[in-house]
């Protein structure tokens, strides 16, 4: 049985791992995560490296702030082994262009080995300005200090 304080310490844990990222550090310096039982949060303020020629944010974005949020809220059921993206749908719903977005992922359905989980972005106005979708499986990879799990 899994008591709470050792889902705290796995939410902790994802946490650091999800920020000790090579990504994190340069291109998407700032970003933060919050994850709870089933369920995530990624933040993120709106810079200018990532508009598009239009001068709003690029897809990229939107898909890496959707899938993180789905992608964490399945980890988070998940102790021993990092889950992976096997499919992900992005609907662009809305241009953004300044302002901290957030991104929000729940868990949906879970079975031995296949997870879905959806997300939605939302603008600093509490605005929706994208949605998604994504099925997770289990790796064969630990969860270990190696990947910054600590």
């Amino acid at each position: 049985m899994i008591t709470m304080a050792a889902v705290t310490t796995h939410h902790k844990k994802l946490e650091r791992m999800y920020l000790s990222a090579p990504l994190h550090k340069d291109l998407y310096k700032g970003i933060s995560i919050n994850v709870g039982n089933e369920q995530a949060e990624i933040a993120l303020l709106v810079e200018p490296k990532f508009f598009h020629a239009a001068h709003a944010i690029h897809g990229s974005v939107y898909f890496k702030m959707l899938d993180d949020a789905a992608f964490f809220a399945v980890n988070s059921i998940v102790p021993d082994v990092f889950v992976y993206t096997v499919s992900f749908n992005v609907q662009l719903l809305r241009p953004v262009t300044k302002g901290l977005i957030r991104s929000r992922g729940k868990l949906k359905f879970r079975s031995n080995n296949l997870f879905i989980a959806d997300a939605e972005l939302w603008d600093e106005n509490n605005t929706l300005v994208g949605r998604g979708s994504g099925n997770f499986m289990k790796s064969k990879m630990p969860l270990t200090e190696e990947i910054g799990y600590e």
